[in-house]
């Protein structure tokens, strides 16, 4: 007889959110990787130790295409760790299973096109129309909850 699962792995809304937070979180570490990796080839390293170690002090510098990797993952940063916020709340909420499915996938695909096109150098608006729709449903996440929560204001 197997075990029972803890009530959060019954709903399949938050398994769900699991899902494309997992993925997201994911792709969070490989944009690390490739912001170390273009330091690495472009010798630009941010603290003067691992300038010495890679050359010398003159390799402590900014380089063009690391701060764009950068900004790519600060720009993940203030959007993924809101959408994981809101999904959890969300996902209490008990809403429809393929509505919160469709919410989560689109934030995900919205998120991860406009990572490519960031690093990409993608003609615009690509990165924006993709960060737009990205934001759909985490506005409708945040005004869900909100509804579900004025009772007790």
């Amino acid at each position: 007889r197997a075990a029972p699962s803890p009530k959060m792995m019954e709903n399949t809304v938050f398994m769900s959110f699991t899902f494309y937070s997992t993925i997201l979180i994911l792709k969070m570490y490989v944009i690390a990787i490739i912001t170390g990796q273009v330091r690495l080839r472009k010798k630009a390293f941010a603290n003067p130790e691992d300038a010495l170690r890679n050359g010398g002090l003159q390799y402590y510098r900014e380089d063009p295409d690391v701060e764009r990797c950068r900004r790519a993952h600060r720009n993940d940063m203030e959007n993924i760790f809101p959408f994981l916020f809101l999904g959890a709340i969300y996902s209490l909420l008990d809403p429809s299973p393929t509505v919160a499915r469709i919410h989560f996938f689109i934030f995900c695909v919205g998120r991860i096109i406009h990572t490519i096109a960031y690093l990409l150098r993608l003609k615009a608006p690509t990165r924006s129309v993709a960060y737009s729709v990205a934001q759909l449903p985490c506005f409708s996440m945040a005004l869900q909850i909100l509804l579900a929560t004025i009772p007790y204001w």
